[in-house]
């Protein structure tokens, strides 16, 4: 590696570790991803135990909570305290507007998610994160796992010049693009928005690389073949560079939680002809700036 890229990862691995008293932390790779235990999702949390979970949501960018036998209320309750609940869109025929049924069918050819993403990047206010809650998994040992990536490294990561080239820039991310090779649902019209290649975290200013191949479709200030060429290169970094990433390996009643404004995630479909079943639900975010 470039010694910029060795220094980017020293950043973030060398952070003094924080101390916690309501709840236990314990990193899944040095740049990425903890697990969470020590509290209790079935009951509403204390004021101490939510700042806490505030401030590793921060740091970590994707929480694993194990073994939590909530209900769908315990489930909105700990959403509604990192924000308004998004609704579904498009909505779901029937049940709850802010439930997503995240179901595979033995039968399934492939499933949404199974590629490098962020959620929703087509509206013009992408999610703040998403909760997904699995209480079905596969027969053991036959896959479905989780990858996230950290975006924030992703950027760190490119050269000195390329990030003056990205500087000012935006892209078109395109609703339709995520549903190639799907049907797109009849009166839904996908959403149109462009944001800015690099942007930076609402909360931390820190910036990030927003642009991923599941609804990015051009970068306006380029010619065809230009965007498409920047694109490519972009989008290759996070397949790329495995120590962007860590893996989470469900389990019944696993619980995890991730920043969709730095995070990018990969729904691994290699479980074919097995089925999984869980419940999620996304938290509003804000408007994006670079």
């Amino acid at each position: 590696m470039e010694q910029y890229e060795l220094d980017a990862v020293k950043r973030i691995t060398t952070r003094p570790a924080r101390g916690y008293r309501t709840l236990a932390v314990r990193g899944l790779t040095p740049v990425l991803g903890a697990e969470v235990t020590g509290l209790d999702l079935t009951r509403e949390l204390t004021d101490e135990q939510l700042t806490e979970l505030k401030t590793a949501f921060l740091d970590h960018h994707v929480l694993v909570f194990r073994d939590q036998d909530i209900s769908v209320e315990d489930h909105k309750r700990l959403a509604t305290s990192f924000g308004e609940l998004r609704p579904v869109n498009p909505p779901p025929e029937h049940g709850d507007p802010y439930i997503l049924e995240v179901a595979t069918a033995p039968e399934s050819a492939n499933v949404f998610g199974n590629g490098w993403h962020a959620d929703g990047t087509a509206d013009e206010e992408p999610s703040l994160g998403s909760m997904l809650h699995i209480t079905r998994m596969p027969e053991p040992g036959s896959g479905g796992d989780t990858l996230f990536a950290n975006m924030h490294l992703a950027y760190d990561m490119l050269s000195p010049k390329l990030k003056e080239l990205l500087a000012g820039l935006t892209a078109i991310h395109d609703g339709a693009h995520a549903f190639r090779g799907h049907k797109i649902p009849e009166g839904y019209e996908p959403p149109v928005s462009e944001h800015p290649v690099v942007v930076r975290h609402p909360e931390t200013d820190r910036p990030l690389l927003f642009v991923n191949p599941a609804y990015t479709s051009r970068i306006p200030q380029l010619s065809a073949d230009e965007s498409q060429a920047v694109l490519d290169l972009l989008f290759s970094v996070v397949p790329n560079r495995p120590m962007l990433a860590c893996r989470v390996r469900w389990e019944p009643n696993t619980l995890v939680f991730w920043d969709n404004r730095c995070v990018q995630h990969h729904a691994t479909y290699d479980y074919y002809p097995h089925t999984r079943f869980g419940h999620r639900v996304a938290i509003n975010g804000g408007p994006l700036k670079g």
